[in-house]
Order: structure tokens, then C-alpha cells, then sequence
């Protein structure tokens, strides 16, 4: 999945790279699968504004992704690979043997015409989903579930990869992409592999025209506003915020901690915020 660059013939091809879209083996979604998608804007239920810088872009309809791979037993082709315009990764129309059609998260790697199949008695080989009890020590995984039959929940983005440590009674110990350990129950289903689209991390919009198309908007420092619009603002010249960096309604620009202790702390063995 390489990138492609351009010759430099405005400031914002200059630097412009993207996909090549090579692995994609149709541009048309499969529809029973797609679900009409809102555009919330950055705002909450109440339709107040929560998240600045959002706005605009293409209108995109939701794939319904499998992330439990619950169909136990049952083997499937993978039909097409898709570009899914609401995740980083690709995604894969899978064909079971029993007529059913699911889309799953698609390993690097796996191309159409592959087998899949999920459960405990599956080869434990990309693309598979086992539960963590059934996978052999030292391998990588990714969509991982934290509660068991819930779904994968985590290492689901574009060149995710979680590598399976340690078991030791009815845990498991993880290390997260993040270089979090943690435990995770032995009965929780993830699937053998590395996401795919590994060069997503790698790609340079270029240009603020490829943000707006995503439905990002402009965002303006608040040191060139005026003392009235933004804590930062005024002063002559050229001035520091002379403060802690604040949002325009004088919270934490970087947040402050709204986590409540949770069950899920417990299991955390070693923190990705950890002092290096």
C-alpha cells in the first residue's frame, strides 16, 4: 500500500502525498451494509458546540463493520477490499459459506480470494479471530475486545498491532501499540494480524483543500485574537500567552482529567504515560 507523490506544480502538490488506492478492488460499497450517517459538526445532543474546527466535508453513509466475529465455525472468502471513508483502515466484504455477507477490518496481507474463519478452533493465522485463551504466546493481534462478546473495542486504526505477552490465570497481558500493558480476559475474541493500510501515518494532506474535504475547519491561535474573543489575545505586537494555555472559555487547552477511577484501571499493568 505505497504512496504516491506529485510533481510540484502549485505550493499544494508541492508536498502532497496519498494512497494509491491499489489494493482496492471496487469503488462500490456493498448497500445492505450501509447505514445513512449525521453530520454532527462537533456538536452534542443538545446542538451546542463541543468540538471547535468542525464543519463541512463529504457526505459519508456508515459501513456496519463485524467487530465481534461472532460467526463461529463457518468459513469465509473475502469478496472485495473497500476504502472506508469513516476509518483509517481498509475494510473487507467477507462471503460465508452459508450465504451471510459482513464486512470485517482488514489485515495487512490478506487479499481477496482468502479463507477466513473465527472461534476457538481456528488456525491461530491473519485474519483469524480466536479468543486470547487459544492464541500462542508472542503473537500479534488486533482488534482486541475488553469485555468478552462485546466486540473489538481497541488496536483498530491503520497499522495497529498489539502483541500478546503473557497468561496467567483468567487474564491475559497485552502490550497496546501505545506501550500500555494491560490485562484482558482470556474468553475476549481478537483477530491474528496487523491492520491494514500501513502508510496512513505516512501521508501529507498538502494542501487545507484535502482538511476541509474531511470536515475540518480553520483554526485561528487565540494569541491573534483580541482580549475580548480569547484569554490569549492582545498585547503589543508579538506577545506569549502569559498563562497556562487556555480554550476561549478559560479551561485547559490540553484538558484536565474527567476520568473517574474505573474497574478497567485495575487491569492496567504498565501505563502509557509512564515516566521514560
Amino acid at each position: 500500500m505505497p504512496l504516491r507523490s506529485y510533481k510540484p506544480t502549485s505550493a499544494g502538490r508541492r508536498f502532497m502525498t496519498r494512497s494509491t488506492f491499489e489494493e482496492i478492488t471496487t469503488k462500490e460499497p456493498y448497500k445492505p451494509l450501509l447505514e445513512p450517517k449525521k453530520r454532527g459538526s462537533g456538536r452534542n445532543n443538545q446542538g451546542r458546540l463541543t468540538v471547535r474546527h468542525r464543519g463541512g466535508g463529504e457526505k459519508q453513509h456508515y459501513r456496519i463493520i463485524d467487530f465481534k466475529r461472532d460467526k463461529v465455525g463457518v468459513p469465509a472468502k473475502i469478496a472485495t477490499v473497500e476504502y472506508d471513508p469513516n476509518r483509517s483502515a481498509r475494510i473487507g466484504l467477507l462471503h460465508y459459506r452459508d450465504g451471510e455477507k459482513r464486512y470485517m477490518l482488514l489485515p495487512h496481507g490478506l487479499k481477496v480470494g482468502d479463507l477466513v474463519v473465527a472461534g476457538p478452533d481456528a488456525e491461530a493465522r491473519v485474519g483469524n479471530a480466536l479468543p486470547l485463551a487459544s492464541i500462542p504466546l508472542g503473537t500479534t493481534i488486533h482488534n482486541i475486545e475488553l469485555v468478552p462478546g462485546k466486540g473489538g473495542q481497541i488496536v483498530r486504526s491503520a497499522g495497529g498491532a498489539a502483541q500478546l505477552l503473557a497468561k496467567e490465570g483468567d487474564y491475559a497481558t497485552v502490550r497496546l501499540p501505545s506501550g500500555e500493558m494491560r490485562r484482558v480476559p482470556l474468553r475476549c475474541v481478537a483477530t491474528i494480524g496487523q491492520v491494514s493500510n500501513l502508510d496512513h501515518e505516512n501521508q501529507s494532506l498538502g494542501k487545507a483543500g484535502r482538511a476541509r474535504h474531511m470536515g475540518l475547519r480553520p483554526e485561528t491561535r487565540g494569541v491573534a485574537m483580541t482580549p475580548r474573543d480569547h484569554p490569549h489575545g492582545g498585547g503589543e505586537g508579538k506577545s506569549p500567552t502569559g498563562m497556562p494555555p487556555k480554550t476561549p472559555w478559560g479551561k485547559p487547552a490540553m484538558g484536565y482529567r474527567t476520568r473517574r477511577a474505573t474497574t478497567g484501571d485495575r487491569l492496567i499493568v504498565r501505563s502509557r504515560h509512564r515516566k521514560s
